[in-house]
């Protein structure tokens, strides 16, 4: 055998072995003139984890130092670049596309029972029969009650493949029945628009809470039963709404905006410049518009309300909107987890940018903007309003309009105190509401049979009674002394609208909320002076 012979194994060994490594070095975004680079800054970072896995004295969960590092390099770029660890990317993901598959229900972890508030309009527990107030005991014979009670545990044992059925065990305290249900599982729709309604005979208002996958259908659908009921004006309440896809924010502008307008464009780093225009397929360009806005409106709501500012189409009530003008691509990281980058800035047609300052990053003072606008007095009057003349904008009816720092309204509205104060909004977080409600009605659900839903929006009252029962409750749970009677009316509003969405849904919530909303006031007055001025 020739010497070259004798090495002819050992050349293949190595040889397979150099595939291996460049296999798993290999990103296929690279180019060929890249695979045999190296890059000292990923090297570092590869190294130290290696040293930490192998030769660190203790067991370390290195996953969580990854998380942490990538959490470190975004804190360091905009306040809008994102860490989504892998735990969290499937609930993220189901809210962005709008829907998830699982039996439809809403419920509470109440004690130490999962009790159903209502199910889903609709949805398949509806159709097997499950009612609000049962309890859910069992899961294809799984206990899902006790002290061991984890709502994430629960819900992975609820939802399951499109189809597949799920046997459950219920218990109905009404009746004081124990019941097998089968329910089969099937896509629930996460509404993005909350409510909507006729406000006046001519006024339709619509709310949304985000910019999903699913949110133009939705509010195409909303705007379409509007119009049949009479809506020539619409208010589009994007009160907290804290954005979402912007493709989306797109086609509903689209639907306000004359073919070929300009609604927004976006520059990268390289200053490249992508215009998003309207079509021909708008169904209310010839509607009024009210668009709703507060300190919490931000990115692709800003997006609508600038096109609409700038395009001299409509009326913007309310306060100034966040102010993010950032946009973010979400990109797969490997493992289960993903980055949400911004990649770009977007601006209004008159080429306004909304991006408020963050010269530190991920500062507090950036998250505390909230307080900093409440201190000024700028939620109470129009004239604190911080306003830098040198990002001045001319719309094409002359107009003048600011960038900077979100969007200034048309029309101001204050804050109402009365509402919206640390106490009330205590209470609303803590789900103080809820449960009260849930109590409340478990005592005897059978006086709201037959109840219809207008006739409960429009002639049930809260008694005072009910109020003083709401504030023992919350001072037994907090071990406090809390006096509702500053805030009487405000309480019983709250604790009718939660006992509407318990009873029949969002809507009715929504409806029992606005009926003494001074945003919503101002909206309808300003129809109603422009009806007065057009005849």
């Amino acid at each position: 055998m020739s010497n070259t012979k004798k090495y002819i194994p050992l050349i293949t060994g190595i040889a397979i072995a150099i595939g291996v490594f460049i296999g798993g070095k290999l990103n296929f975004t690279d180019t060929s003139d890249r695979l045999f680079t190296t890059n000292s800054k990923k090297d570092k970072l590869n190294r130290l984890i290696d040293y930490i896995d192998y030769e660190y004295v203790e067991e370390v969960n290195t996953d969580s130092i990854v998380d942490v590092t990538v959490n470190g390099i975004l804190d360091n770029l905009d306040p809008h670049s994102i860490y989504i660890p892998k735990k969290d990317l499937e609930r993220v993901t189901e809210n962005m596309r709008g829907d998830f598959v699982g039996i439809g229900i809403n419920y509470y972890p109440y004690k130490d029972t999962l009790a159903v508030i209502r199910p889903t309009e609709g949805g398949p527990s509806k159709r097997a029969g499950i009612k609000g107030g049962d309890r859910i005991l069992l899961a294809d014979g799984d206990t899902i009650y006790g002290n061991k009670f984890n709502t994430e545990e629960i819900g992975k044992k609820l939802k399951g493949k499109k189809g597949t059925k799920v046997k459950l065990k219920v218990y109905r305290p009404q009746t004081k029945e124990y019941l097998d249900i089968s329910v089969k599982r099937n896509s629930i729709p996460i509404k993005s628009v909350e409510a909507y309604y006729m406000l006046t005979d001519n006024l339709g208002y619509i709310k949304m809470n985000r910019f999903a996958e699913s949110t133009y259908k939705e509010f195409k659908s909303a705007l379409d039963k509007l119009q049949d009921q009479g809506a020539t004006k619409l208010a589009l309440d994007l009160r907290d709404n804290p954005g979402g896809f912007l493709g989306i924010a797109e086609q509903i502008a689209d639907e306000f905006l004359e073919h070929d307008k300009l609604i927004f464009f976006t520059k990268n780093k390289k200053g490249r410049r992508e215009n998003a225009y309207a079509t021909s397929r708008g169904d209310f360009e010839e509607g009024e518009v009210y668009i709703l806005v507060n300190e919490s409106s931000a990115s692709a709501s800003e997006v609508i309300a600038g096109a609409l500012q700038d395009n001299d189409k409509g009326t913007i009530v309310g306060r100034r909107s966040y102010g993010k003008g950032l946009v973010q691509r979400e990109m797969a990281l490997g493992d289960g987890s993903a980055v949400r980058l911004t990649v770009s800035r977007y601006y209004t047609p008159t080429g306004r940018s909304i991006q408020r300052p963050y010269d530190n990053g991920k500062s507090k003072a950036y998250y505390r903007d909230y307080y900093k606008r409440l201190s000024s007095g700028e939620l109470m009057d129009s004239e604190n309003i911080v306003i830098d003349d040198s990002l001045k904008f001319t719309t094409p009816n002359g107009k003048v309009v600011y960038g900077g720092g979100g969007i200034v309204p048309d029309v101001f509205v204050p804050i109402d105190r009365s509402f919206d104060n640390e106490t009330i909004n205590y209470l609303r977080r803590s789900g103080h509401f809820g449960y009260f409600v849930f109590e409340e009605l478990d005592k005897n659900r059978a006086i709201y049979d037959g109840v219809s839903k207008r006739d409960f929006i429009d002639n049930f009252s809260v008694s005072d009674d009910v109020v003083v029962r709401f504030q023992d409750y919350v001072n037994r749970l907090e071990g406090t002394k809390i006096s509702f009677v500053a805030f009487n009316d405000v309480i019983q509003r709250l604790i009718k609208a939660t006992l509407a969405r318990q009873l029949y849904d969002d809507n009715a919530f929504e409806e029992v909320i606005n009926k003494s909303d001074i945003m919503i006031d101002e909206v309808i007055l300003l129809s109603q002076e422009a009806e007065r001025e057009a005849n």
